[in-house]
């Protein structure tokens, strides 16, 4: 174990209203449905070096957020569980699939903390790094799902700089189906490590060499982002994806001190 002294910062001590817990990180909305994910997939807390307190949606699952029409029926489980999270003491509030981008703005008119509920939420800042002559690739898990809807609730503009690929619906991914998509995944879902990374770092690479000015990749699903950097090292560009936006999340809601010497 690492002991650390303690922050001499911290001196006398006062709660803050109505939070139940202290030195809280992140809260993770997380759908009511089982399967497991890689070390980096944002449901597995092991990888990530900042406490993580889960919520689940209750009666919110993959297929009726990615798949059903009437979102509206996915608000309030979110809503209640972004609360609850607060109320834990929670830090800032994420969740764990890009598509709960279409609730952004909700949440985080709900909560006094911030609200990070998607990866895509980096596109537009990807699109300010690359400029307007070079696109912005977000790699989704299911093109034809991504709405515009979802992409302007998180400030990306319609017939701007990015291009949208979809794993699922333009390649095959079998593995990544295995763990994701209801219709077809075994029970209990599973998949193998090798066979998923070839699959999504093959996918990528043809997503990029598909446009020549692509500069950036956003990884919309939670799943891809255990294989990030195998893609990056095939393509040599930035890859945002969900641990780039939780660890900016967890940096801007928990400041570090800075130690050195003059």
């Amino acid at each position: 174990m690492l002991y650390q002294n303690r922050d001499m910062g911290i001196n006398s001590i006062q709660a803050r209203p109505d939070r139940r817990c202290y030195g809280m990180g992140l809260g993770i909305i997380i759908l009511d449905d089982v399967f497991p994910g890689f070390p980096g997939d944002v449901r597995n807390a092991s990888a990530f070096p900042f406490p993580i307190q889960y919520e689940v949606a209750e009666g919110l699952d993959i297929q009726t957020l990615v798949h059903g029409e009437d979102k509206s029926v996915c608000l309030e489980p979110i809503l209640r569980a972004a609360r609850k999270l607060e109320r834990m003491g929670c830090r800032a509030i994420a969740a764990e699939c890009g598509y709960f981008a279409y609730f952004q703005k909700m949440v985080a008119g709900t909560v006094q903390v911030p609200v990070f509920m998607s990866s895509l939420l980096q596109v537009p800042w990807a699109q300010q790094l690359v400029g307007p002559d070079h696109v912005v690739g977000v790699l989704a898990a299911r093109k034809e799902q991504l709405s515009l809807a979802h992409l302007e609730a998180v400030g990306v503009r319609p017939g701007s700089n990015y291009v949208v690929g979809g794993a699922q619906d333009e390649w095959q991914c079998p593995e990544f189906e295995n763990l994701w998509y209801a219709p077809v995944r075994p029970d209990p879902p599973r998949a193998t490590y090798d066979k998923t990374e070839k699959e999504f770092v093959g996918l990528a690479v043809e997503f990029f060499h598909r446009y020549p000015t692509m500069r950036a990749m956003v990884l919309e699903c939670t799943g891809m982002q255990p294989f990030a950097r195998a893609i990056q090292r095939q393509i040599d560009i930035p890859i945002f994806s969900w641990g780039t936006i939780l660890d900016y999340a967890y940096s801007v809601a928990v400041h570090r001190d800075y130690y050195g010497h003059v």
